[in-house]
């Protein structure tokens, strides 16, 4: 973590982008912008999909608070680019983000370390789809390897949905995920900090209309229930809380993130699901409910996770 000046520095939120969730990262800049500029620090609003990443240094930029989702904003290329300009940003470095985008090699690793995880097959076909639903049990999930806000997501509950499912999916991205489904609670764990000082933050637990947290449910409805504090049974927060800060630490992630985690009703087991290295900061987003119940109001939030904004290498 770098000192940070709110007299002297001047701040990007880079926010919009060219991914499938740039009307989220919109919203959730625009929050970010407003919070900062209320604290009384020199921040612009800055859209890569409209200006070059260079004119950042051009500029005067002196650090970076990245509000972009998805493809292109938390997978590892912006903050490339912001490594080769010297700018520090906030969120994960270059391989924490480029290896949380993609949920396959997450995967790989959460269960190379011994974290739970839901069983999965990569599939590159319709076919493969219908062998995946036979191994891994009805119904199941099948979604894109690297998308974010439940895009592209089906879950299969007939073989004859298999086809679409898959189609849906590869249209997001060409490696196709399927995995077995979890039925619980539904639950997401914020991060903030890093190395020994990551704490996390209190666990809300998602009360969807029918069980379906789909992208209409996460942003622009308000059925969706948020419960914190959380109402698990005694015990089980702490746990959930320990298990996403050793997810985090795996992947190598430091300033902030957002695990999503399914509870198993039978057994009481959580799953781990994803891990979000740029979480969503709109009027629905989790990271800034889970704070408020910590007692972080929203505009500290931002400045705390703007404070962390560092670089993986420090010429």
């Amino acid at each position: 973590m770098s000192s940070f000046d709110v007299k002297t520095e001047k701040v990007a939120v880079l926010m919009g982008g060219a991914s499938a969730e740039r009307e989220v990262s919109l919203m959730s800049g625009s929050g970010v912008l407003q919070a900062l500029q209320s604290l009384g620090v020199q921040a612009q609003a800055f859209d890569p999909a409209e200006r070059d990443l260079t004119e950042l240094k051009k500029e005067g930029f002196t650090r970076c608070f990245i509000a972009l989702h998805g493809r292109f904003g938390e997978d590892g290329t912006v903050q490339g680019a912001l490594e080769l300009l010297g700018i520090p940003y906030t969120g994960p470095g270059v391989m924490a983000s480029s290896i949380a985008i993609d949920k396959l090699m997450t995967k790989h690793i959460w269960r190379a370390d011994g974290l739970p995880t839901p069983a999965w097959k990569k599939v590159d076909s319709a076919e493969a789809t219908r062998a995946a639903l036979a191994e891994l049990g009805c119904p199941m999930i099948v979604k894109p390897a690297r998308e974010g806000s439940t895009l592209g997501l089906t879950k299969v509950t007939a073989i004859d949905q298999c086809e679409a499912a898959f189609a849906l999916a590869a249209g997001m991205h060409d490696e196709v995920l399927c995995e077995q489904f979890i039925a619980g609670d539904e639950v997401t764990v914020a991060v903030l900090g890093s190395g020994a000082q990551a704490r996390a933050l209190p666990v809300i637990r998602i009360v969807a209309p029918e069980g379906n947290y789909d992208y209409q449910n996460k942003y622009f409805t308000d059925t969706t229930q948020y419960l914190v504090p959380c109402g698990l049974p005694e015990g089980e927060e702490a746990t959930i809380q320990q298990l996403v800060l050793k997810a985090f630490s795996s992947l190598g992630c430091r300033g902030w993130a957002r695990a999503d985690v399914m509870i198993d009703a039978a057994t009481r087991q959580p799953y781990l699901l994803e891990i979000n290295t740029s979480p969503g900061m709109t009027s629905h987003s989790l990271v800034p409910m889970a704070a408020k119940a910590a007692g972080i109001a929203y505009p500290e939030l931002c400045l705390q996770v703007l404070q962390s904004a560092s670089r993986d290498y420090a010429l």
